[in-house]
């Protein structure tokens, strides 16, 4: 087939969607051939998309944040989403599964992707991909054809071949090159409909390389519950999406990640291995295991402690059920600081600060979060309480800033620096920018070390000669 005609959708925004099928991971290729004809490109992706398709290769493509979440916010605060449904030219989902098929034809806006074609005017080209049997399933054709003749969307058939089941018939995702017929067809004769970069997703920076690989990083996210009896419990607002953010940043970055989950809100990435747990006692029980014994080489690079811990905790929980009365008074007793702990452990310290066991080696970057409301005056104490390499804050009472939003503005306090206050950001920007910190530290520990295993190697070469000498 002959490349099609350059530049057709110069100054054109086109919105690719993109569903769980196996077909995802031709998406890329997609991209490409868009940008080849002068398209702006922004990419949403379905949670089963993301199983099959990277969400680094296409923010490397398209220089634009991938929007998986119908929540997610742009670092201006608009909502990602409706501003791609806005100023898009054109929406294209390929490929798209009968699953979205059939959300989108009954208006169920469970994904990014539903939503946003929910959310816009702009021409819809759909491009379906799955098993021969099921593109052929009376409520998949009924699907089609609402999408067809109800909505006005320009379906792309697919075509016959062989499929990922191992057998043979219609349900190819079509040719790419006739996806971007289809994409140049429905834009034709229509006016840019958002010119004006500004009305555009922003263009971001480009995706952090893969940093990280061969590091071990422990993150910890969600709130701690505490038990009153066995079915009331104390906790607290967290939902865990600082979190998960982080541990998504870190695997993207070629980490291997150990994501403590206490109470979250979020999906948890499958590709972290992942540990619950509940009540601080059980995450400190679970954070002291994960350290190891004295002596050993440390089991982790790097400990992100997202999680909401309590700080309270009911002194006597019942073993039963307390029975409903006019009012109860419950004696709170504080939670241990894991933190502070893990500090300790790791520098061989005991409570009084004496070096009383051996230290973890090499030494792991340790990083906190902390809550705030009103200021931030505690937190440069909280630091060197807790020994930690950096101390991310937050006041939670500012707007964008609480517990569940998709937004962080938080500010750095590290020991070697003053603080460093961030704008509000997209929680994943907030996760990157952190663990920019954290690479370039562990960078730094490594040359430290590497210098110091030199040194200490050149001082024990002329004893080591002497010894030789005096054997002779």
């Amino acid at each position: 087939m002959s490349e099609p005609p350059a530049g057709r959708l110069v100054g054109r925004l086109v919105v690719l969607g993109v569903s769980g099928s196996i077909a995802a991971y031709k998406a890329p290729d997609l991209v490409r051939l868009l940008q080849a004809e002068g398209a702006e490109v922004v990419a949403l992706l379905t949670p089963s998309a993301e199983r099959f398709v990277a969400r680094l290769a296409l923010e490397a493509l398209t220089r634009h944040v991938v929007d998986g979440d119908v929540l997610g916010l742009l670092p201006d605060g608009r909502i990602g989403h409706i501003v791609a449904a806005d100023s898009a030219d054109v929406v294209v989902v390929a490929p798209a599964t009968a699953h979205w098929l059939a959300s989108m034809a009954n208006g169920l806006a469970g994904d990014v992707v539903t939503a946003t074609c929910l959310a816009t005017s702009a021409p819809v080209v759909v491009a379906p991909a799955m098993d021969g049997e099921m593109y052929a399933h009376p409520a998949t054709m009924a699907n089609v054809a609402r999408l067809r003749d109800g909505f006005g969307y320009r379906i792309v058939e697919p075509e016959r071949g062989p499929l990922a089941s191992g057998q043979s018939g219609l349900g190819r995702l079509a040719a790419l090159p006739s996806i971007v017929d289809a994409v140049v067809a429905a834009a034709a004769g229509a006016p840019i409909r958002a010119a004006d970069p500004a009305a555009r997703p922003p263009l971001a920076g480009l995706p952090r390389e893969a940093d990280l690989t061969g590091r071990h990083l422990v993150v910890t996210a969600g709130g701690t519950a505490e038990p009153i009896d066995p079915v009331r419990i104390i906790t607290n607002r967290s939902s865990g999406r600082m979190g998960v953010a982080v541990a998504e940043a870190a695997l993207d970055r070629g980490a291997r990640v150990t994501l403590i989950a206490a109470g979250v809100a979020v999906p948890l990435p499958d590709r972290a291995t992942v540990i619950r747990t509940e009540s601080t006692a059980d995450l400190r029980a679970t954070l002291l295991a994960a350290i190891g014994d004295r002596g050993e080489p440390a089991r982790f690079d790097a400990l992100v402690m997202a999680a909401a811990v309590s700080d309270f905790r009911p002194a006597r929980p019942a073993p039963s059920k307390l029975a409903r009365g006019e009012r109860l008074t419950i004696e709170l007793e504080p939670t241990p600081d894991i933190l502070a702990e893990v500090h300790r452990i790791v520098a061989g310290l005991d409570v009084d600060g004496g070096t009383t066991r051996s230290a973890v080696l090499p030494r792991p970057i340790l990083v906190g979060f902390a809550a705030e409301t009103g200021s931030l005056d505690r937190a440069a104490a909280k630091l060197a309480r807790k020994g930690l390499d950096f101390l991310v804050a937050n006041d939670v009472a500012e707007p964008g800033s609480g517990f569940g939003t998709a937004t962080n503005q938080v500010t750095i306090f590290r020991p070697d620096a003053p603080p460093d206050p961030w704008p509000l950001l997209p929680k994943r920007e907030v996760a990157d920018r952190l663990l920019d910190l954290v690479a370039r530290r562990l960078d730094e520990r490594d040359a430290a070390d590497q210098t110091g295993r030199t040194a200490a190697m050149g001082a024990a070469a002329p004893a080591a000669r002497r010894t030789e000498e005096i054997e002779r």
